[in-house]
């Protein structure tokens, strides 16, 4: 029995589709087997052509048939193995890398913070201590009796030699204030 002609066309469309596919998969292995080199300049080169013989076998970067799990930098030079372990300085950042970086700065942040607390409480103090300095100053220049206790107890009056050291201690304090 004959095959119907709807049955003939959807075959070779199928058949086409096949080549088609076929096509495409050869040239992605074609497009698979390209060198990457650096070259004297520092520029990266891509060809399916090998790099020139005047191209290091440390600065290619990548063959046809070359392992993918190993450069192909690494392989060539064994020598590098006294050179130390860490990633290359334009590496990203691990998780616990970012992390203690973040730790770091949020301490610094608080050792500043505190800092500045400490600084404004001391300014404070100092802004506290020149008021009362130069209020003990106006009373000691209005000239009414002050009354003073001693280690005993006893109260005494500030006499006149008393009030004139008294007032040199004062205005030395409050040369120190803004």
């Amino acid at each position: 029995m004959p095959f119907p002609k709807e049955i003939m066309k959807n075959r070779s469309i199928a058949c086409l589709q096949l080549a088609v596919l076929l096509a495409l998969s050869s040239a992605a292995s074609l497009a698979a087997a390209q060198y990457a080199w650096v070259d004297a300049s520092g520029n990266k080169q891509f060809s399916d052509m090998p790099p020139p013989p005047s191209v290091p076998r440390k600065n290619i970067l990548k063959e046809p048939g070359a392992k993918p799990a190993e450069p192909i930098a690494r392989t060539a030079d064994k020598a590098d193995t006294n050179q130390s372990r860490s990633p290359p300085p334009d590496a990203p950042m691990t998780t616990a890398e970012r992390n203690a970086d973040f730790q770091k700065r949020k301490m610094e942040q608080t050792e500043k913070d505190q800092k500045a607390a400490d600084a404004a409480k001391l300014a404070a103090n100092k802004t506290a201590n020149c008021e009362k300095a130069r209020s003990y100053a106006r009373s000691l220049d209005d000239g009414i009796r002050i009354v003073t206790t001693d280690k005993d107890g006893e109260r005494s009056t500030m006499s006149d030699e008393q009030r004139v050291v008294e007032m040199r201690n004062v205005k030395k304090i409050t040369s120190d204030c803004p």
